[in-house]
């Protein structure tokens, strides 16, 4: 339907009365017709605005009245050239579509009334005119101005504004938050994995291991806070990109995952000791990820349908090699060319240059820049011995059984140098030739763990208990080696949620440990190695803790079953490279308490019981092998065996509560068959 525009003139006349006159468009009926109820107000002549006017006239054929190009200029009757006179029909009444007066017809007089010109008198007729006309104008144009801007500047958010195709023109500034989060819960890219490209290698990011997300908040901010001009936003429109976060560090973790060897990683500054050797190490540039430049591709590129080139960029670390030189002759040579002297109140402390090399750390930074410092670990692990005459170590609360009951012991307090102050001191007098003693300030040291820390633990009963039986006596090495590891994790305590590791908590088991040599089962046969029988223990504990309902987190089986231990659920140990773990996944603390007689060794587990009780069942053994002949050569390393068959055998741990198994464990494990050894032929 073709639009119809059309201009309606309401003009209000001297007496009052109401004129309406339609320019273009069809007529209108007489009762559609605009009814416009406007008041004449008259101000006084003091509050009647002023209006600064230029005058515009016009050319003197149209002074005339005539249309242009044509005149009625002529002489005057008095023959005076220059003179204006006009013929006319009717005066201006007739010119304003009034009737004619009582002169109509009549010849008119080129002066006005008060003896002016007509022509004169004409032209400030026509700027009247021309000054009500504009005024009239102006008002109209500020009029449609208004309902303009009023209608493109409706609600909040401009008109024609959107965002990711949403439309939020119009809207305040709650309503387009929940348009445009309630459309982004909808769109299934918001969420897909995010292509990428470094180089030569691709890959995918996940939005939610970056923090990459819109920020609909700030998004609907930035729409509201552009103001475009009204006419622009009534008849045009505009997109508001979204406003895009994510965390540069956490993408730059998961953008070298993909492309962990594109580009070329600079080589960092540092300064190394062979001994006491400073050996410095000098930095190339490289091309590599910049986490700030990989952040701004993401949001860039982010939902833009194609995979987002992340880009390499020239790293130049910051240390150069001559400041590399300068470290090496103003600070690591002189730091390892003498001892430093470190005064207590205790007594003295030598640093001497070997501590100094292992403690002082001349490696770059993230940017490529050394910062001098001291490594207050290694500095007390290689100042052990010298501290340990100065320093008394602080020891923790324990907790042990006592007549078959729990019993907490009070810890003390300790002294020890303060190693973060020593090391600041430290720095600032190895450089230096003379003068190389600092003072050393021993403070107080409270235990980590106290009485109240361990009454809070709940460790209030036995909870399981398990036992192994062995032969041999106390004397023999293996039944040594069992007590020694027995003694090594007796009181051992597994706060709530801390994962227990045996090889973690004895460390290495060797001579040097009071271990001795025992069998072993190596490469599929028994031999002589130190730490024998440490796996009978290691067997126990793992009972002790799977009747407790505690995690199993890592165990093994042996190689060939054994009948001192229960089938399936048994474990070997060997250092370093087998290992028993189990987690205390109860809100309880866990005390593990050893004891062992001649012929056998107990581990109890003392907490608060979780569990009403735990069971095994195991199934039929099945795959049943017979074991081979195997003849080995005599001698002192050959140990001879009758062979034990084969077979694969499974256990389910059962968790009872109320009366009822609430949960069920299955652990499965295949026994080899042990060859028949017989050492001779």
């Amino acid at each position: 339907m073709p639009a119809i525009i059309a201009l309606i003139e309401v003009s209000v006349s001297q007496n009052g009365e109401q004129n309406v006159r339609q320019y273009g468009g069809s007529p209108l009926p007489a009762d559609e017709r605009p009814t416009a109820e406007l008041s004449v107000v008259r101000p006084s002549i003091e509050d009647r605005p002023t209006i600064p006017i230029t005058a515009v006239t016009w050319p003197l054929e149209q002074r005339a009245g005539g249309p242009p190009g044509t005149t009625t200029a002529g002489p005057t009757a008095a023959g005076a050239p220059g003179t204006a006179e006009r013929t006319a029909t009717g005066g201006p009444a007739d010119e304003a579509g009034s009737p004619p007066g009582p002169d109509a017809g009549q010849p008119v007089s080129a002066s006005g009334p008060d003896g002016e010109p007509a022509a004169e008198l004409t032209g400030r007729r026509r700027r009247r005119t021309l000054l009500v006309g504009g005024v009239a104008a102006a008002v109209l144009v500020a009029a449609g101005a208004v309902v303009t801007t009023g209608y493109a500047y409706a609600g909040e958010v401009p008109r024609g504004t959107s965002v990711l195709g949403v439309d939020l023109g119009g809207k305040s500034r709650a309503e387009a938050v929940r348009l445009l989060r309630a459309d982004l819960e909808r769109r299934d890219d918001i969420q897909a994995p995010v292509p990428v490209r470094i180089g030569d290698h691709t890959g995918e990011v996940l939005p939610a291991a970056v923090g990459l997300a819109i920020d609909v908040e700030a998004t609907v901010a930035a729409a509201v806070d552009h103001r475009a001009d009204p006419l622009s936003l009534l008849f045009g429109s505009r997109k508001v990109a979204p406003v895009v976060t994510v965390d540069p560090e956490r993408l730059d973790a998961e953008l070298r995952k993909i492309a962990d060897k594109a580009g070329q990683r600079m080589t960092m500054p540092a300064i190394r000791f062979d001994g006491t050797t400073p050996k410095p190490v000098y930095p190339k540039p490289g091309r590599d990820l910049r986490p700030e430049d990989s952040a701004k591709a993401l949001r860039d590129g982010w939902l833009g349908g194609k995979p987002v080139v992340v880009p390499l960029v020239e790293t130049h670390p910051a240390t150069t090699a001559e400041e590399v030189d300068r470290l090496v002759e103003e600070l690591a040579k002189p730091a390892v060319a003498a001892p430093v002297t470190v005064t207590t109140e205790l007594g003295n402390v030598t640093v001497d240059p070997a501590a100094i090399a292992k403690s002082l750390v001349l490696t770059a930074d993230k940017a490529g820049k050394i910062v001098p410092r001291i490594d207050e670990k290694k500095l007390r692990s290689a100042l052990a011995d010298e501290l340990a005459k100065v320093e008394i170590k602080p020891r923790d609360a324990s907790i042990s059984i006592q007549n078959g009951k729990p019993r907490t012991v009070a810890g003390r307090s300790g002294r020890q140098i303060d190693l973060a102050a020593l090391g600041r001191d430290l720095l600032t007098v190895l450089p230096k030739p003379d003068g190389r003693q600092v003072e050393g300030v021993l403070r107080t040291v409270e235990p980590e763990l106290t009485v109240e820390d361990l009454s809070k633990l709940g460790i209030k009963e036995r909870v399981s208990s398990f036992t192994t039986r062995f032969t041999g006596g106390l004397n023999s090495p293996r039944s040594q080696n069992i007590v020694t590891i027995a003694g090594e994790v007796d009181g051992a305590l597994v706060m709530p949620g801390e994962t227990f590791s045996l090889n973690g908590h004895t460390g290495e088991r060797g001579y040097r440990q009071g271990y001795r040599d025992a069998p072993v089962i190596m490469d599929g046969k028994l031999v002589p190695g130190v730490g024998g029988g440490t796996s009978q223990f290691t067997t126990t504990l793992f009972n002790a803790t799977y009747y407790a309902g505690l995690e199993d987190v890592e165990h093994k089986p042996h190689s060939y079953y054994f009948d001192r231990y229960p089938p399936v659920i048994e474990s070997t140990i060997f250092w370093p490279d087998l290992d028993f773990k189990f987690k205390n996944n109860t809100p309880y603390g866990v005390l593990i308490d050893t004891s062992y007689t001649s012929n056998s060794v107990t581990v109890s587990i003392w907490s608060t019981k979780v569990w009403d009780r735990i069971t095994t069942e195991w199934s039929p053994r099945r795959n049943i092998t017979r074991p081979r002949v195997i003849h080995l050569e005599p001698g002192p390393s050959c140990i001879s065996t009758n062979g034990i068959n084969g077979f694969t055998q499974d256990a389910w741990r059962l968790f009872h509560r109320d009366g009822r198994v609430v949960k069920r464990e299955k652990f499965t494990w295949t026994y080899q068959a042990e060859p028949r050894y017989i050492c001779g032929r």
